[in-house]
């Protein structure tokens, strides 16, 4: 049924489209057309300012929520082989880091199925939620504008993005029509810590005066990583000195370049879009493939009678058991995505808007053989249908729908989870009354969710089905202080539907090295939060800050029992209230001009506190961060010089060790040959300058992978 849902809502934009198109072509006989160039009619033109992750564009400053927007220059520097490394400098986001190609956001301290990553507005269609070691299938080197939306607003796109939204945005279908008739931007880079060379362009084509073409590929290849020292902690370096086993004794004098680390990655894709005055309409198919090693956990017992013959080893935070086996993954992914919008010019509603996607994901998990130990087949579904209201006396809104269909099948020896499907149906609205110096917000969102399993002989799991009805809702308003301040507050109630992992798993996780138990009788993950913002600018200056505060019932989470099965500890999912707090702040000063040079200084602050009552601190939470910028900027030259402190974390779990701090200095240095206006660059940046041993606590392989050591990485972007 949600399967012709999709193909209901393509033929209705297509249709709409269409009689969009001959109501502009009354119009321009009328002298009523306008520009479709103009500035705003597409995402690529908006700025800094604009958010678009909406039913409708948003001003930052009017948000009650924290958010950041990556784009142009800022991009090009913090461009990275994976979405999680690209976004970690920004303010409340961390990455799961497991090695250098296996790296997804954290959001706040939250990850895995609470935060939702997103490609123009719908989900990913990989498995990167379920295992730390497995991949986003979105490719940073084709993006052109990355948003990050943390707090409540992330729920119009789900009740797994309690944490907050990452989307992606690039222009695969297309939005405009190139004022030339070929269009073309690519990008190439090479850094020196992995031996990474990328390379990504993109080819733009009017075919009439409204059809547009588009093709892009991208192709990436990496060596093992170069680290800053010693590849394993201090203290499993003293516990594989002392091992009588030579092979293991040599495992302390391990440093420099992390084994199995390597990678090679290439994609293409190609689009069209029927673009008209009054509405737009296209698709995309994309093919995605990597190939790429998971870093080993060694085994610093040097164990000659432990019989776990599983692919990866095993380990917890503390050490144990393990294989020291060259594990890769080989992942593929087809994916076909539609897009369209009319804009209807009635009295209540200003456009309709729909976004469906469908994707064919599989990747194999390859022991040192070459034989494949582990499949992980995924097909996924999603759409999307928005209804934007006009603007009447200072309200405006929207009301949607949304569908997703999950099936999600592992076949090997490292199978931990049924074959399970996931289905969710939502309906939610976005409300905004302008009234003068104060702004009241308020959204709602309805989800339907059922999840069934399989019956499987190997896990021991008979049939189950459960289904969940969600309710989330947010009330929040936002008061003028002075011209460019502004203060506002968000409360909200929100609900998750248990994920399949949590339900059903009962058996050996190799990303986790863990076995792991779920619970089909789970309730609904409800929680209450709080959220503060205050923002302002002037001339010369900006500043944003925001506090949070979350207070969860039946928080799902998973605990070490103590007991072992099939070689691996035991970890049973449960349900506990629970407690999040932090805060992000972050600005920026104009210091001086100096002739045609601008200097600039920025800086940032985050930091999260959470706890589970009766089990004490939440596993793998970020510390303290600081980070902190001066620029020199002018017409054709940026140069940059930033210091990233992060603080030690002590305050673990008990199957954690604590992290220590690190200090990072980066520098960089973009030259625009065309000026500010045309985005065509060269960047020169050097990051980790003094090739510290950094490692980021909330990584599961924190202790045998640590950070790129010094970078030097040279980035090229032209436009044309």
């Amino acid at each position: 049924m949600l399967r012709v849902g999709l193909l209901c809502g393509v033929a209705f934009l297509w249709a709409g489209v269409a009689q969009a198109e001959e109501l502009a072509t009354d119009a321009d006989a009328a002298g009523q057309g306008h520009d479709r160039n103009a500035p705003g009619d597409y995402h690529e033109t908006a700025g800094q300012d604009i958010i678009v992750t909406a039913p409708f564009r948003r001003d930052v400053g009017t948000l009650l929520s924290g958010i950041s927007v990556m784009s142009g220059e800022t991009l090009t520097r913090e461009l990275r082989p994976t979405i999680g490394e690209t976004l970690a400098r920004q303010p409340g986001v961390s990455a799961t880091s497991f090695g250098p190609n296996a790296s997804r956001p954290i959001l706040r301290g939250f990850q895995g199925d609470r935060v939702r990553i997103l490609t123009d507005g719908i989900g990913s269609f990989d498995a990167s939620s379920t295992s730390v070691d497995h991949p986003v299938v979105i490719n940073p080197l084709t993006s052109e504008r990355i948003e990050v939306l943390r707090g409540p607003s992330a729920l119009l796109f789900g009740s797994s993005a309690v944490g907050g939204v990452v989307n992606v945005i690039d222009s695969r279908i297309p939005r405009r029509i190139p004022d030339e008739p070929i269009h073309v931007d690519g990008i190439a880079s090479y850094g020196s810590a992995a031996n990474e060379r990328s390379i990504s362009a993109g080819v733009e084509s009017a075919l009439t005066d409204k059809l547009v073409i588009h093709f892009d590929g991208s192709y990436s290849k990496t060596g093992n990583l170069e680290t800053g020292g010693y590849i394993l902690t201090p203290a499993l370096r003293a516990e594989a000195a002392e091992s009588d086993d030579p092979e293991t004794a040599a495992l302390a004098d391990l440093k420099g370049k992390l084994p199995n680390s390597a990678a090679r990655t290439w994609q293409v894709a190609a689009g069209a879009a029927l673009i008209t005055e009054t509405g737009n309409f296209g698709f995309s198919v994309a093919r995605y493939d990597s190939l790429y090693g998971i870093p080993t956990r060694y085994d610093v017992h040097g164990d000659e009678d432990h019989d776990h013959d599983h692919d990866h080893d095993h380990d917890d935070d503390h050490g144990g058991h393990g294989h020291d086996g060259q594990v890769r993954l080989d992942v593929k992914q087809t994916r076909v995505d539609v897009r369209g919008e009319v804009e209807t010019g009635g009295g209540f509603l200003q456009s309709i808007k729909f976004r469906g996607g469908f994707a064919d994901y599989q990747h194999d998990e390859l022991e040192e053989s070459g034989e494949i130990g582990t499949t992980f087949y995924n097909q996924g579904w999603e759409g999307r249908l928005e209804l934007v209201q006009a603007e009447h006396g200072g309200w405006r809104g929207a009301l949607g729908g949304q569908f997703l269909i999950r099936n999600l099948n592992v076949v090997g020896e490292e199978k931990f989870v049924p074959r399970n499907e996931t289905q969710q149906f939502g309906l939610f609205t976005l409300q905004e009354v302008n009234l003068g110096a104060v702004k009241v917000e308020a959204g709602g969102r309805f989800e339907h969710s059922v999840l069934s399993a399989a019956a499987d002989a190997d896990l021991g799991n008979p049939n189950y089905q459960r289904t969940f009805d969600a309710i989330s809702a947010s009330l929040g308003a936002g008061l003028d202080l002075t011209d460019g301040w502004r203060v506002g507050v968000n409360l909200s109630r929100s609900e998750r539907a248990p994920s399949a992992e949590e339900l059903f798993a009962n058996g050996p996780h190799a990303g986790t090295q863990s076995f792991e138990v779920g619970n089909p009788d789970f309730a609904k993950e409800k929680s209450w939060g709080l959220e503060a913002t205050l923002r302002g600018k002037g001339e010369g200056y900006s500043f944003s800050a925001s506090a949070f505060h979350s207070w969860f019932d039946d928080y799902i989470y998973e605990s070490a029992t103590g007991a072992e099965e099939d070689g691996l500890p035991v970890f049973q999912y449960a349900q506990a209230d629970a407690r999040y707090y932090g805060f992000e702040v972050e600005g920026s000063a104009t210091l001086a001009h100096i002739g045609r040079t601008t200097i600039v200084a920025d800086a940032l602050a985050d930091y999260v506190r959470a706890t589970i009552k009766g089990d004490g601190p939440a596993p793998r939470i970020p510390p303290l961060r600081l980070l902190g910028g001066i620029e020199a900027q002018s017409e054709a030259v940026t140069g940059r010089v930033e210091v990233e402190w992060a603080d030690d974390q002590k305050r673990v779990t008990q199957f954690e060790t604590p992290t220590d701090g690190y200090t990072m200095v980066n520098a960089s240095l973009a030259f625009r040959p065309f000026g500010s206006g045309n985005p065509t660059s060269i960047a020169l940046s050097v990051n980790n300058i003094f090739d510290v041993v950094a490692r980021r606590h909330v990584s599961v392989l924190k202790d045998y992978a640590p950070l790129a050591g010094r970078d030097v990485r040279i980035t090229t972007r032209i436009d044309f």
